[in-house]
Formats: structure tokens, C-alpha cells, sequence
């Protein structure tokens, strides 16, 4: 719980300007936290494939959405990245995080 207190203030944003295009402001908050959770919660069950799709992910600009979470390691990581994400003032779309299958 500690940890993820930790990397939603890591998160938060203070009240500075937004930038003009706001989907690089959300991808340039999330992306300074995903190494601080990597860091923190380990690479132990997470997949070639979600590190994959997820680094996809940021380096589209955070465009892409294509990660499924599937270990258990990757759905707690998720579910972090996503609270993160909205306390950083983002929507729940903005993450990656989709299982199409």
C-alpha cells in the first residue's frame, strides 16, 4: 500500500500550465513514473510481451493501446499504472491497458 501511495504522488502533477497538446502532457507524466513502478515492483512476472507492448506504447506517444496484462505481476502493475494516471488528471482510456482476446 506504501508503494502505491509513493508512485501516486510521484505522479501527481502539480498546478503548472498544460501544455497546448494535452495527450503529450498525459504520456509525458505517465512516462515519468512507469520506471519508478517498474523499480519498485520488479520485473518478476512480467512478460517479453507486456514490456514490449507497453514500451510500444510510450514510444507512440502514448497512441497505442494494445497491452494485456495476464500474470497476476502485470494486472497489480496495471491497476497502479492506472490509478496513477488518473490522479495525474488523465481518463481511465489513457493507459494501455486492453485484453482484445
Amino acid at each position: 500500500m506504501i508503494r502505491l501511495a509513493m508512485l501516486l504522488v510521484l505522479l501527481a502533477a502539480p498546478a503548472a500550465a498544460q501544455s497546448g497538446d494535452w495527450t503529450a502532457e498525459k504520456c509525458s507524466r505517465y512516462s515519468q513514473v512507469w520506471p519508478e513502478a517498474l523499480a519498485r515492483f520488479g520485473r518478476v512476472g512480467l512478460s517479453e510481451e507486456f514490456l514490449a507492448r507497453h514500451e510500444a506504447f510510450l514510444t507512440s506517444g502514448c497512441r497505442t493501446r494494445d497491452v494485456c496484462p495476464r500474470s497476476p505481476q502485470e494486472i497489480a502493475l496495471a491497476d497502479v499504472m492506472t490509478i496513477a494516471a488518473m490522479n495525474a488528471g488523465t481518463a481511465s482510456s489513457f493507459v494501455p491497458f486492453v485484453c482484445r482476446d
